[in-house]
């Protein structure tokens, strides 16, 4: 099993952009950890307190039922709270980011495709793949990500009792999902299957009421999404899919997870 980050800008995007794959790779046993980068706020209809429980929901709707799936772990989220709306790519976000790839020991990192209109979201992708860079330097200590569970943290030393930092690594891979703001059409390097996972994703999309219920602006937005994911499927010959770019060339040891 993977140890798995999912980069996003703001509370929401993950879910819009990947959420059905994050269901699955949970349910099959993946770490999977969401990294957001700023808690969404200000919004029109939300708070931070209101973001920050919605999150928390959608988290719950993406983790696997264990009378389901008994080898499934739990999705997990932490925010570093950078400020939404002024997201710049700078050292000290680089190094918050490296940290939290350090403490999960992250193998498998997802952010969003970096042609984007958004400033956040452009500024997160550049963020996260120089700190992928970051984390695998010696002789630098990162910072402690907020809230992040010990065991994924770091291990007790016997003498002290403390936690020993977690070591320094690369990533092996890089994938970009898409959320993007711009009205492109995407040519994605593969697509997931999502079958029997887009229940969870509309789910945990709609969990986030303030931006998608009670803002009339956005309330077509979580059809759209599913309509695309049932189109992505089409694509690989099954009921849904979800799309992804990858700038290294995958490396497969079979074909039996072809969808033939």
């Amino acid at each position: 099993m993977a140890n798995v980050l999912v980069v996003a800008p703001h509370p929401d995007d993950a879910e819009l952009g990947m959420g059905a794959t994050i269901a699955r790779l949970a349910a099959q046993g993946h770490d999977v950890l969401i990294l957001d980068a700023t808690n969404g706020e200000p919004t029109p209809h939300g708070d931070p307190d209101t973001r920050a429980r919605e999150a928390a929901e959608a988290v719950r709707l993406l983790s696997p039922d264990p009378a389901t799936h008994p080898r499934g772990r739990p999705v997990r989220r932490v925010c570093l709270a950078l400020p939404n709306r002024f997201v710049t790519h700078t050292l000290e976000a680089r190094h918050a980011v490296a940290g939290v790839i350090r403490a999960h020991q992250a193998q498998v990192m997802f952010v969003p495709f970096p042609e984007d209109a958004h400033p956040d979201h452009r500024a997160v992708t550049r963020i996260a793949e120089d700190a992928r860079f970051d984390a695998k330097l010696t002789g630098i200590t990162m910072p402690e990500p907020p809230a992040l569970a010990a065991p994924a943290s770091g291990r007790k030393t016997q003498d002290s009792g403390l936690r020993t930092p977690p070591p320094p690594l690369y990533p092996r891979w890089l994938f970009y999902y898409y959320c993007t703001h711009l009205r492109i059409v995407p040519e994605p390097s593969f697509i997931l299957d999502a079958t029997g996972f887009e229940d969870a994703k509309r789910e945990s999309i709609l969990a986030y009421r303030s931006q998608f219920v009670v803002n009339e602006r956005n309330r077509a937005v979580p059809e759209w999404v599913m309509d695309a994911t049932r189109f992505y499927g089409s694509r690989i010959g099954t009921p849904a899919g979800e799309p992804f770019f990858a700038r290294e060339p995958l490396g497969l040891t079979s074909l039996d997870s072809l969808p033939l």
